[in-house]
């Protein structure tokens, strides 16, 4: 009975997301050409996995939604993550943002994990930053951002237990040509500490990051561009053993969908990696094959 109840989850969860891109598709088709944007860039959402540097103006609110898949790591692996968000700018140039997230892993004969077919909680977020530097004024655009997560379900293995990170984030960005292409530099530092519950043991990693993206403005409501990413992940949260390292490539795609409501994708696909100690040109131990983000919000 559970194995039915777990199968119609994953089922519904899937049929979901199918439902979620076809929506997206004809919304973004049926989208009002008329939309007309501002002078520049706003940064603060059209990245699909990394940040710029805007943060709203001071009592902006605004609800969003993630959606995040990560698939390919030997066998047949699935981790689809669902997080909801609060955004509100209390003060110039300082966002705060609470979020919660579900998961659902669809993951059978992967190296190293169990076999498991689940749809859970996993956990709560705090999310802060602060621009320090205004591109308008500035040379540069520069925000300082830091992600707390405390989680009972490991987002990779979907093992219970308790899970708690920092995801600290130094953004930079820059209209390279006003009001048609930006391009924007995140450094990426992640201090991981977790406790399983049925092994009791504890594990501590860190991954550290550098991503570069650049979008051009293709329609007054359209950007279209890519992000690359580069990770080091290692034992311990100081940057101990070496485990691996992975670099992402992929599109992202950015539609305002009206003028309090917008709608990011975007893509990244491991096109080079190594593991410490394996051969091979990629590395699928510590990072996945293929990873996806599609993200809606809209202001209130």
């Amino acid at each position: 009975m559970a194995n039915a109840v777990e199968a119609v989850v994953v089922s519904g969860m899937c049929a979901r997301a199918q439902t979620l891109r076809i929506i997206a598709a004809c919304t973004v088709a049926l989208a009002p050409a008329c939309v007309s944007a501002e002078e520049g860039f706003d940064t603060e959402h059209i990245f699909g996995f990394m940040i710029g540097t805007d943060v709203g103006n001071p009592g902006e609110r605004e609800f969003q939604t993630e959606t995040t898949g990560r698939f390919g790591k030997g066998g047949t692996y699935r981790a689809l993550q669902q997080e909801v968000e609060i955004e509100i700018v209390p003060l110039p140039n300082f966002r705060v943002e609470l979020g919660a997230t579900a998961s659902l892993h669809d993951i059978t004969g992967v190296p190293d994990i169990d076999d498991r077919r689940q749809f859970n909680f996993q956990g709560a977020s705090l999310d802060l930053r602060y621009r320090l530097l205004d591109r308008e004024r500035a040379p540069f655009g520069l925000t300082v951002a830091a992600e707390l997560h405390g989680d009972r379900i490991d987002e990779t293995s979907g093992a219970k237990g308790r899970m708690y990170g920092t995801d600290f984030t130094l953004a930079f960005d820059r209209e390279l040509i006003p009001n048609y292409l930006i391009g924007a530099l995140n450094l990426i530092y992640q201090p991981e500490w977790g406790r399983f519950e049925v092994a009791g043991v504890s594990e501590k990693s860190s991954t550290i990051g550098a991503a570069f993206a650049g979008l051009v403005r293709v329609r007054p409501n359209v950007l279209l561009g890519g992000e690359m990413r580069y990770f080091r992940q290692y034992e311990g949260i100081g940057l101990g053993e070496f485990a691996g390292q992975a670099l992402f490539v992929g599109p992202t795609a950015y539609f305002q969908l009206s003028e309090k409501s917008r709608l990011t994708l975007s893509w990244s696909m491991q096109a080079w990696g190594r593991s410490a100690g394996a051969g091979g040109n990629l590395d699928l131990a510590n990072f996945e094959r293929h990873q996806a983000r599609l993200v809606f919000g809209v202001n209130f």
